[in-house]
């Protein structure tokens, strides 16, 4: 398969988080048909993270397997493809996969290919991963980031904010506390919060992405939450002390996610970026440094049109080719 006919196969399988078994059984018999040796390391159930070798690797190029719902069937035109992953991630892997082949056909065995489950969801995954005994040097992570070299990623947290209240019939809402009301005030106080800022990454930014409460307009609810993620340019525990200090004790703060801000070296020759969002690369801080790049744009990615430019599809194949070779001449030149 080519790069294109492979990533149709893998945007064909739907592999929404945690429904990644057809997937992990697929992408095995794709490499050893490349010349890799694969080992699979269980996550759950029949959730495995893809890994993929000739020698002990010095260089390994990473991404996800999984996508965000729904599923979004593949479809294409002259300039792109199209369906749920096309750009976040499987044209990425599809591009991997690809430039691992070219490698190891020349001769080039010490580069390894590792495929991840859960990235959308918590990152499961790369926290099973980077408990792995690796040998890698260098890791290759690959987002959209438009085939540009990413100097930074902003960090996240993904929490929940609980509120607490007492029923009552709504011709009687002064004998109740109404929990919806609470979530309301804190919901405003943090959206009115000033971002925090940084020289590289940008300010920080909040989606209030869920909100749930009460159950018949009648009845003063008892309880409300709301699901968000902040994107972070400041620490983890720094930004978790200024949370906790806008909700105060009005409601509870429940944390799901966490990871800090990111940054990154470049190398000679690439055009480089800065991105918002957040990667795998804080939970695979075993597996060497760390470099991002990744054909398509994140605008595209998580909508009912994500798509990848079929010439950057190509471009990456060839700039993960030369990154991986360059990142070797190093290892080489520095031992």
């Amino acid at each position: 398969m080519d790069v294109f006919e492979l990533a149709r196969r893998l945007i064909e399988i739907e592999s929404v988080t945690g429904n990644e078994e057809r997937i992990c059984g697929f992408i095995p018999g794709v490499l050893e048909d490349c010349g890799f040796r694969v080992s699979l390391q269980e996550v759950s159930g029949r959730r495995t993270n893809v890994f993929a070798t000739v020698d002990p690797p010095r260089v390994v190029l990473t991404t996800h397997m999984d996508t965000v719902s729904p599923y979004v069937p593949f479809s294409e035109d002259d300039v792109y493809l199209y369906g749920r992953g096309a750009c976040d991630a499987k044209g990425i892997l599809a591009a991997m996969v690809e430039a691992g082949r070219s490698l190891v056909g020349e001769g080039v065995r010490d580069v390894g290919l590792l495929f991840l489950v859960g990235e959308e969801r918590g990152s499961d995954g790369a926290k099973a991963a980077n408990r792995m005994d690796p040998h890698s040097v260098f890791l290759i992570n690959g987002e959209p980031t438009e085939n540009r070299l990413a100097l930074g990623s902003k960090g996240a947290i993904r929490f929940e904010i609980r509120t607490r209240g007492r029923s009552a019939h709504s011709a009687c809402a002064e004998r109740g506390d109404n929990a919806i009301d609470k979530l309301l005030d804190i919901l405003q106080d943090l959206r009115r919060m000033p971002p925090a800022c940084d020289d590289t990454l940008g300010p920080s930014a909040l989606n209030i992405g869920i909100l749930r409460g009460g159950g018949l307009a009648n009845v003063v609810p008892d309880q409300a939450s709301a699901e968000m993620i902040l994107r972070l340019v400041r620490g983890v525990e720094e930004t978790r002390k200024t949370l906790e200090a806008a909700i105060r004790n009005r409601g509870e703060m429940v944390v799901h996610f966490e990871c800090d801000p990111v940054r990154l070296e470049t190398l000679p020759g690439f055009e480089t970026t800065v991105v918002s969002f957040t990667t795998d690369i804080p939970l695979l801080s075993r597996w060497g440094k760390p470099y991002l790049l990744g054909p398509g744009s994140i605008s595209d990615a998580h909508t009912a049109e994500e798509r990848i430019s079929k010439k950057q599809l190509l471009d990456s194949v060839r700039l993960y080719r030369r990154m991986a070779l360059e990142l070797l001449t190093r290892d080489k030149s520095s031992s």
